[in-house]
């Protein structure tokens, strides 16, 4: 058995991806950010469906759409569609921020 919380280095100069799960239709991972964000004007645009859950700490999304932003807090979750342009506009400096991500292909 592994937790989701361990093996999480102190220092995190970069966000930290580790794959838990891959199928040939989806692939789950967890990412721990700490004060990482998308470098600005890049944006996501996956051909997959993306579930988000914020397991600890907090997070922003924004859309490029409408640039709506997402505030997340522990508990949180959030499907993003496929092709919707979105990028993590920040997290917590001062905490880590876990999520785990289902990338859901077609």
């Amino acid at each position: 058995m592994t937790n989701i919380f361990a093996d999480i280095p102190e220092s995190l100069p970069e966000e930290l991806f580790t794959s838990l799960l891959k199928r040939d239709n989806s692939h789950i991972e967890r990412i721990v950010s700490k004060g990482h964000s998308t470098p600005p004007e890049q944006w996501y645009d996956q051909a997959w469906d993306e579930w988000v859950i914020v397991l600890e700490g907090q997070a922003v999304l924004v859309y490029e759409q409408d640039r709506l932003k997402l505030p997340m807090m522990a508990g949180d979750y959030h499907l993003i569609p496929a092709h919707t342009k979105h990028r993590v506009e920040w997290t917590a400096p001062d905490i880590k921020t876990v999520w785990l991500a289902i990338h859901i292909y077609k």
